[in-house]
């Protein structure tokens, strides 16, 4: 996971009102670091609608599947401290997902490994520094 975080992609300190506002700042920040194209954004909300990306742990991992608009894999790792309602769920963290290929796949399944360690879901809920976010992650 190293190769697809970078820390300019952490971002500890967001808050956000719906879902909606929080998908919408995940892809704003794949955005900005140059992983996908602005449609991408509007793809990630497309896919919430289908099918939640909530995962568990207060952790949501939305992604698009309009790959046309990634340029490369990445990830963005967003912490909202007052936490979001997630259709009943509280959701802290959001990881946004941008792959090209398959690529999704393996990130998932790695994401989800962390996150069926309670110690480490915990610690990715409640970082506030960007280097411990890069540590359990990497």
């Amino acid at each position: 996971m190293r190769e697809v975080l970078q820390a300019r992609a952490v971002r500890l300190g967001e808050s956000a009102a719906t879902r909606e506002e929080a998908i919408t700042r995940c892809g704003q920040v794949l955005v900005e670091i140059g992983a996908v194209a602005q449609p991408y954004v509007a793809a990630m909300l497309e896919r919430e609608r289908s099918v939640s990306t909530y995962v568990g742990e207060g952790v949501a991992i939305p992604h698009g599947t309009s790959k046309e608009h990634v340029t490369r894999d990445a990830i963005c790792v967003l912490r909202f401290p007052g936490g979001i309602d997630w259709d009943g769920e509280n959701v802290v963290v959001c990881v946004g997902i941008a792959a090209r290929g398959d690529g999704h796949v393996a990130l998932l399944a790695e994401l989800a490994e962390i996150l069926l360690d309670p110690e480490r879901a915990r610690a990715l809920r409640e970082a506030t520094d960007v280097d411990a976010v890069m540590k359990e992650l990497t």
